[in-house]
This record gives structure tokens, C-alpha cells and sequence, in this order.
């Protein structure tokens, strides 16, 4: 249940704060106090988008607080999927800043809007007076009947089912499809695989081809240039290496005398076997490069095959037409294996089909024995409310195919009058039975759905008098076993609350405050008689209250 309610600088409110009961909880106020500004701060801490016009200082964070008490729950599951920490008093955050970014926390750790709303939807259900309309939704039907049926586990392996149906059918379809237009380009597709993979590509091919080609048209010049080099450095008389040798050796003479040649001998003789070794080197190279008409012709042939290849494949080099080669050759085996792969996938989509009917077929039977009762439990609700001649009906229909509910559509039909046959609650149904509907719905469902809390905004729209009372009476009975926050403007609906608080406004600023029992009376009569309090007023206030 929501323990504490803390709201600052959200549209008119300045700050306030709430201490609630865990039963019945009543909120009254004028028209326009801000009854449906403290819904929206509700709103925003179980996850709803910001709207962008939050603060009522833009130049201060908006900050809405909740404390849970979810002892008992059995919610420790759903905190450890989102990692968060888990604590029977469990504090939520919601901050708005002056720039409109939005910051949530639970147990002071920072989560995503998504973690938000999920932790929510397990804490309270609000319900508002615009949502009366959701009767109308086959979804909310659906999960309604769902939910006296007891399905959830039931329904969570036929949605597992139905979704690994629909995702076996997606990947066929697609290759399928990638198959067929295989096909249709098959010849043209084999041509080009045969021929990359005649051309044996290798990458960086290109680079050496090209160094050698330039080589080879300058082997020539190359070659006199190297055996005039090692010839220099080589020659019996005045080459370089001959040169040195004595320089070395005249050193080595005068290392006695003259201290510093010893040194100067060593490196000399460095410097010759580093001579040696590049005389070598050139010598080798001298006689190894020679002018090859005929490898300089095959050079430039391989090298023309391969800027053609690129040329005609549009690529920027052979690594690129490697990876064209390999897409081609993927596709010839997606044809050559593609027939093996759409067969297992067409048996996987089989099987998977045949376990989603079957537990389409439990889920509509569950739904079928339920149905009756369902009917029944909220048309004795509505007798309560003053319907005596009101007849409520779920009406299993076949879908034409499985859906993500299974093969049933769940149809509510409904009358006020004995002489008339029930039709769908979406078109017949009037304001004020919308409302009685819509409670008798939610009373029903509320303690099967093991929620914690629920809000009426408003839900007694429509009614008066002694249906309102009876209204009243529902809501007390449902707080017996939750919490409820009931926001209302009947007396008689506020006067079975166990705390009752105002909303008003005053200096421009939404507050709010919780009733002593005499301030109670006062509220409770004004709501019955208007801005002047008569004296019968204030006894009707307290036989309420009794």
C-alpha cells in the first residue's frame, strides 16, 4: 500500500504531503481545488510520461515521493529482474528538472521509466472517470476474464508459445522470399561466383604485383645501377672496403703511441663488416634482377584482370571483391541448403503451432466454465447498485486465426431492461451504468489481481441517492482487504471512508489536509447542502458518518 505521498513544486502545488490509511481512504474538494493535480503527481511516480509542463517554479526540480509498504507481496522477483534492491518499505522517486529531464529512483537506485511502470503496475490500479471507456477495449475484456479465470500462468505459456509461432513464421517468410529471388538470378549469380573464384584472389596481391611490375620495367637500369655499386665498394685496388682495411690497419699500428685509435680501430672495423654486408646484399641483387619481358607481360596481365574484376564489381579493391565473392557463394548455398533450412523451419512453425492451439484450447475452456459465473457475480453487483433488471453477459467469440489471447474474443453484453436482450456494453450502456459497471468490475477483479492498492477518480460519476450509498458500500467492502484511495463527491461514498482529506486551494496554491472527525461532519454537510451548512445538513452529515 502507499504509506506517504510527498509531492513539491508540481503544477499549483508548492509541497504537501500525505500520510494515508492502508483501507479506505476518501478525497473531497471544490471543483478546480486540484483533486485531479494530485492524480497526475500519482501518475508521474508509477511511470507516466512527463507532459513537459510539471514545475510550478521553473526554476526548481519537481519532486514526487512514494512510500510503499509491500511486505507480503511476494515482489522480490520482480525487483531482482531489475536488478533493484529490494525493501518491505519501499521508497519511490520521481524528479523532474527545470529543463524537463526526467529522473526516476527506487530504494535510491537510479531506473528506466520501463522498470517504473512495471514496479507500478504491481502497486496500485488507478482508475479515472475517462477509463470508464475501456469496457470497450477487447484487450481489458480479455485480461478481465483472464483474471477470474485464474490464467496468468496460463496465459504467459501460450504468449511464449505464440510469439516463438510468429517468430518461426517471420524468419520462413523471409527465407522464402530471399530463396525465390535467389532463384530468379541464379545463372547470373553462379557466372560471377565462378568467376572470382577462378581468379583466386588474394588480398594484398595488387600491392606486390604492382611493386614487382615497377621493378621488372626497370631491371635494366637496376641492375647496372647495383654492379657499379658493388664494384665501388668491392674493388681489389681502390674500392671502398680496400680503402678501409688499410685506414684499420694503420690505426692498429699506432695504438700504442696514440691512445684514442683503439677505439677508432674497433669501429673502422664495424663499419666494414656492415660494407661486407651491403656489398653482399647489392651483389646478390645485381645478379638476381635481370630484364623478364615475358614475367613483366604476366605481371601486368594479372594485373589487369584484377582492375577489370574491381572495375565491374564496382569495388575499391580485391579485399572488397573478396567479400562480393563471399556474398555470392553464401547465396549459391542458401539455394544448395536454403530447401534443408525453409523444411526444418516449416516443421518448427508446425509443432509450434500445434502446442499454441492446444494451450489456446485450455485457455477457452478456462474462459468457458468461468463465463457464467463472471455474468453473474457482476450482475448481482449491479442489482446492489440499483439495477435490479440489469443483466451482464461474457460472450466467448472465435477468432479467425490465434492471436496473442489465444482463439477467443471476449464480447460484454449487457441490458438495464428485463424486455430487452443484452447487447454489447460499448454501445448501450449509459453514463451511470458505466460507472456501476466499471465499480462492480473493478470490486470484482481487484483481489484476484493481488494488488495492494487501487485509486477511483470519480468512478461514482453519474449516480445519486441511494445508489450512491450502495456505491459506498462496494468501496468500504473493498477496502476491508486493500487500499483505497477514492476521490469523490458524494457524500455518501465519502462518508464510509476511515480517512477523509480535502484538497483546496488557497493563495493560488493546491493543498491538502486530513479531517479531524468534526471537520468531517462540516465537509460531509456541505457537500450535501453547498456553500451554506443548515442544520439538517449537519444531522444528515452524522447519521452518514454513524
Amino acid at each position: 500500500m502507499l504509506s506517504r505521498l510527498t509531492v513539491e513544486n508540481y503544477a499549483l502545488i508548492d509541497k504537501l504531503e500525505l500520510e494515508l490509511d492502508s483501507h479506505l481512504n476518501i478525497i473531497t474538494g471544490e471543483t478546480g481545488a486540484g483533486k485531479s493535480i494530485l492524480l497526475g503527481a500519482l501518475g508521474l511516480l508509477l511511470g507516466a510520461k512527463n507532459d513537459g509542463a510539471a514545475a510550478k517554479d521553473s526554476s526548481r526540480n519537481c519532486v514526487v515521493e512514494g512510500v510503499f509498504d509491500i511486505s507480503g507481496l511476494g515482489l522480490q522477483t520482480i525487483f531482482g529482474q531489475n536488478d533493484l534492491e529490494y525493501d518491505d518499505h519501499t521508497v519511490i522517486r520521481r524528479i523532474i528538472t527545470p529543463a524537463g529531464k526526467s529522473r526516476s529512483f527506487v530504494n535510491d537506485m537510479p531506473v528506466q521509466l520501463a522498470q517504473l511502470r512495471e514496479l507500478g503496475a504491481h502497486l496500485i490500479d488507478i482508475h479515472s472517470q475517462h477509463q470508464n471507456l475501456i469496457v470497450s477495449s477487447p484487450a481489458f475484456r480479455m485480461r478481465a476474464t483472464d483474471t477470474m479465470a485464474s490464467n496468468a500462468e496460463l496465459a504467459a505459456e501460450y504468449r511464449k508459445e505464440y510469439e516463438h509461432l510468429i517468430s518461426a513464421l517471420r524468419e520462413l517468410a523471409g527465407l522464402k522470399a530471399e530463396a525465390e529471388k535467389a532463384r530468379k538470378d541464379e545463372e547470373w549469380i553462379r557466372f560471377q561466383s565462378e568467376e572470382l573464384e577462378g581468379a583466386a584472389l588474394r588480398e594484398g596481391e595488387v600491392e606486390e604485383l604492382e611493386s614487382e611490375q615497377m621493378m621488372l620495367a626497370s631491371a635494366d637500369t637496376i641492375g647496372e645501377t647495383l654492379s657499379g655499386a658493388a664494384a665501388a665498394l668491392d674493388d681489389e685496388e681502390n674500392g671502398i672496403l680496400q680503402q678501409l682495411k688499410g685506414i684499420e690497419q694503420g690505426l692498429h699500428r699506432i695504438r700504442e703511441s696514440y691512445k684514442p685509435a683503439a677505439e677508432l680501430t674497433e669501429r673502422i672495423h664495424s663499419a666494414i663488416l656492415e660494407i661486407k654486408d651491403m656489398e653482399y646484399t647489392i651483389a646478390a641483387d645485381a645478379e638476381r634482377i635481370e630484364s623478364d619481358p615475358e614475367r613483366l607481360e604476366k605481371v601486368e596481365t594479372r594485373l589487369s584482370v584484377l582492375w577489370e574484376l574491381c572495375r565491374k564489381h564496382r569495388a575499391a579493391d580485391v579485399a572488397e571483391l573478396i567479400t562480393i565473392r563471399d556474398r555470392y557463394k553464401s547465396q549459391l548455398d542458401a539455394l544448395t541448403f536454403g530447401d534443408e533450412r525453409i523444411a526444418a523451419l516449416e516443421s518448427e512453425a508446425a509443432e509450434a503451432r500445434s502446442r499454441a492451439e492446444t494451450l489456446a484450447g485450455k485457455l477457452h475452456d478456462s474462459r468457458a466454465r468461468i463465463a457464467p459465473q463472471f455474468g453473474a457475480e457482476i450482475t448481482s453487483r449491479l442489482a446492489r447498485l440499483g439495477m435490479p433488471d440489469a443483466r451482464f453477459e461474457v460472450v466467448l467469440q472465435p477468432s479467425v486465426q490465434l492471436t496473442a489471447d489465444g482463439r477467443d474474443e471476449a464480447v460484454f453484453l449487457f441490458t438495464a431492461n428485463k424486455n430487452m436482450a443484452p447487447q454489447p456494453v460499448e454501445r448501450i450502456a449509459s453514463g451511470g451504468e458505466l460507472s456501476r459497471m466499471m465499480l462492480s468490475l473493478k470490486s470484482l477483479l481487484a483481489n484476484r489481481m493481488n494488488l495492494p492498492a487501487i485509486v477511483f477518480d470519480e468512478i461514482d460519476t453519474g449516480v445519486s441517492g441511494r445508489i450512491a450509498d450502495a456505491m459506498g458500500e462496494i468501496i468500504a467492502e473493498l477496502a476491508d482487504a486493500m487500499q483505497v484511495i477514492n476521490i469523490t463527491h458524494l457524500p455518501q461514498v465519502a462518508s464510509k471512508g476511515r480517512a477523509h482529506f480535502v484538497v483546496y486551494k488557497e493563495d493560488g496554491r493546491t493543498d491538502i489536509r486530513r479531517l479531524s472527525d468534526g471537520e468531517r461532519v462540516t465537509e460531509i454537510a456541505k457537500m450535501l447542502s453547498g456553500s451554506e451548512i443548515t442544520d439538517a445538513a449537519i444531522l444528515q452529515a452524522r447519521n452518514l458518518l454513524k
